[in-house]
């Protein structure tokens, strides 16, 4: 997979490119994220990109122009076009599963107070990490290059990602380490009994208790089994059908 961020600001990232999971998955080839200049595509001697907006208003709006030719450029029969501002769907696991399926992504990080409006005629989706806003889109683009990426074959064991918080709708079960007991507090029995029958049980239903617990938006949005609906019911939810 390649993944093009267009920013103003390329040594944002230098950290999240040479830190970690993301190092190693470039290292190995398996994914590849590119940078690049919007200043480059500026049509200004003085590689200005953005002008005070028409109509009036507070702040300076960033110029249609250089987002249209780093577009062009990039651009293959294999690309999507995001553009991330508050304004868009909301991201969410199913959505990072359903781009990490993408051959070629490109991300526009916007900033000030936006980007000329005719750049939606551009993209292919608009994205938002959270009803709030930023000073620009470069955070927005560490989170989605980073959630895709790790969902990409080889780049981190594919076991860990089936199990991950959302990935098939719940949260993820408590997890516990070493030591068994620290100052009277204890890991759970069923998890140190060596049974893996029971393990994997207690796990599913500690799973479906702390998505009731912290998260019962969620529920709606799965389609419950027959045995998923009796554990909801033991722990108290309440279903509206």
């Amino acid at each position: 997979m390649i993944i093009d961020i267009v920013t103003i600001f390329p040594e944002f990232f230098d950290a999240f490119l040479n830190t970690s999971i993301i190092k190693r998955a470039i290292e190995a080839k398996l994914i590849a994220i590119r940078l690049h200049q919007l200043r480059d595509y500026s049509h200004n001697k003085h590689k200005k990109i953005d002008d005070t907006p028409y109509g009036g208003g507070a702040g300076m709006l960033m110029q249609f122009p250089p987002f249209y030719d780093v577009i062009h450029k990039l651009r293959t029969e294999e690309s999507i076009v995001i553009l991330l501002s508050p304004q868009g769907q909301l991201f969410n696991q199913q959505k990072a599963i359903e781009l990490s399926n993408r051959k070629h992504i490109i991300l526009l990080c916007g900033h000030y107070e936006g980007i000329d409006a005719r750049v939606e005629q551009l993209i292919d989706m608009e994205l938002s990490i959270g009803d709030y806003v930023l000073t620009g889109g470069e955070i927005p683009a560490m989170i989605v290059a980073d959630t895709v990426a790790r969902l990409i074959k080889g780049v981190i064991h594919e076991e860990s990602a089936e199990e991950d918080s959302l990935q098939k709708g719940w949260l993820k079960y408590p997890q516990y380490t070493k030591p068994e007991s620290y100052k009277g507090v204890k890991v759970p029995e069923v998890l140190i009994s060596g049974n893996h029958a029971l393990i994997e049980n207690w796990r599913k239903e500690a799973s479906i208790e702390r998505t009731f617990q912290k998260r019962p938006d969620l529920i709606k949005n799965i389609k419950l089994t027959e045995n998923e609906r009796k554990i909801l019911n033991k722990v108290g939810f309440k279903s509206k059908e």
